[in-house]
């Protein structure tokens, strides 16, 4: 299968609080190591990790550090990774909104991207006229789009306003015609950022849909970003997972999103309370949390066991009602189950000025295939306020022979599940 898109050790490299990633004196300076001396540039020995969250040691950050990698034509490779961690600014260098500081990226086709809302777009343009020209950038004849405007408009939705400028569309208007531009006008490498979060459901399921049609129909090469792991897992076979600016996992879409999950959700072993819980009232210390009577972030069930005991013990000032409110749901976001006994029936555990212990026991619901899934717990006054909730969401595997017990499992499209008797 030929080569779609080659990134050859590419790197990003920019400068932290200026507009421009350059100065003059820098300019001088790099121009008389290099052209003069004949040395290494020395801007590309410093600059500080990728890392948001902390604070700069250096007046440059590597936005992305000797990426490397190949897309076969064809493939949908999905994009994964916090917020920070480079996918946008690499799918900006592949659609050469920017370039690298070092590297080469090698894309054989033409490429139609959607970065975000109103990319590509003229705001005092109508619709039509935006579709014409986002088309004669591609390289396309005027009788190719007019071919294709008509599916296009009918995609998008806007048909009732495609004569009017795009500065008067809201954010999902704008990205149904981008999206549909991008997608219908074929380009060999279509690439999708985070943008289709913002459309409605009914668009969402449209749009996974024409990708699918795209690749596998039509042999064209997707990229495609998004924090939904069930949309990567339902049209991406191969993900790469950025951490930091650098690639750290490359791999089927299932791996790549359990390494996701396992990055941002668990740590594994024993946590301290200041770890699972994030306080939001300062009148509120939490001492002890347990589930099954162990204070870890993780718990292990197995059939036929499906009841779980979660203790939160602390101290509280004031006079207050209090209550726990239980999420449960599977790994990729699906919600399975809440359990929040005080939230409608007012029945709320009355607290002043002391310690106080929160008890709730859930039965799981019948039907609970084996796998991994996600608890969180909230400690709140019912229909008020949330005093502090999970940081981490404690991580419940649950397994189970069903075959010796005659069960089978079956699992619907929206990940619950169903118990039946063979």
């Amino acid at each position: 299968m030929a080569i779609a898109i080659e990134f050859n050790h590419v790197s990003k490299q920019y400068r932290l609080g200026l507009v421009s990633t350059k100065t003059l004196s820098h300019d001088l300076n790099r121009w008389w190591q290099t052209a003069v001396l004949r040395k290494e540039d020395p801007y590309l020995k410093i600059g500080s990790v990728n890392d948001r969250a902390s604070k700069a040691d250096s007046e440059y950050v590597w936005a992305l550090k000797d990426i490397d990698f190949k897309v076969e034509q064809g493939d949908v490779v999905g994009i994964i990774g916090k917020n920070g961690a480079g996918k946008s600014t690499l799918l900006k260098l592949l659609s050469r909104v920017t370039g690298p500081t070092t590297g080469s990226i090698c894309a054989r086709g033409r490429i139609g991207s959607l970065l975000e809302v109103g990319t590509g777009f003229h705001q005092e343009m109508t619709g039509r006229e935006n579709i014409y020209m986002n088309g004669a950038i591609l390289g396309m004849t005027k009788n190719d789009i007019t071919r294709k405007l008509d599916e296009i408009i009918d995609f998008s939705g806007c048909e009732r306003y495609i004569d009017t400028p795009v500065k008067r569309y809201s954010s999902g208007m704008m990205v149904r015609l981008g999206f549909a531009v991008a997608a219908f006008l074929e380009p060999e490498i279509l690439v999708v950022d985070e943008v289709l979060a913002v459309g409605d459901a009914e668009f969402q399921k449209k749009a996974i849909g024409k990708m699918q049609d795209v690749s596998k129909g039509e042999g064209r090469t997707v990229l495609f970003v998004s924090h939904n792991m069930a949309s990567m897992r339902a049209l991406c076979k191969r993900g790469i997972l950025l951490d930091k600016g650098e690639v750290s996992y490359d791999g089927p879409i299932n791996k790549t999103v359990e390494r996701y999950l396992e990055m941002n959700l668990f740590t594994g072993g024993e946590k301290s309370t200041e770890d699972i819980f994030k306080v939001k009232n300062p009148c509120i210390h939490i001492s002890s949390v347990t589930v099954n009577g162990h204070p870890t972030a993780e718990c292990n069930l197995s059939y036929p066991n499906r009841e779980l005991d979660i203790d939160v013990e602390g101290t509280i000032t004031g006079h207050h009602f209090l209550d726990l409110e239980i999420t449960f749901h599977h790994t990729d976001g699906t919600l399975y189950a809440r359990h929040a006994p005080g939230l409608f029936s007012g029945d709320a555990m009355e607290v002043q000025d002391g310690p106080f212990h929160l008890h709730n026991h859930i039965i799981l619901p019948n039907g609970l295939a084996n796998g991994e899934y996600l608890i969180n717990i909230d400690i709140t006054h019912p229909k008020v306020q949330t005093f502090a909730r999970t940081q981490f969401p404690i991580r419940l595997t649950y397994t189970g022979n069903f075959t010796d017990n005659g069960f089978s499992i079956e699992q619907d499209f929206y990940g619950l599940c169903c118990l039946d008797k063979q």
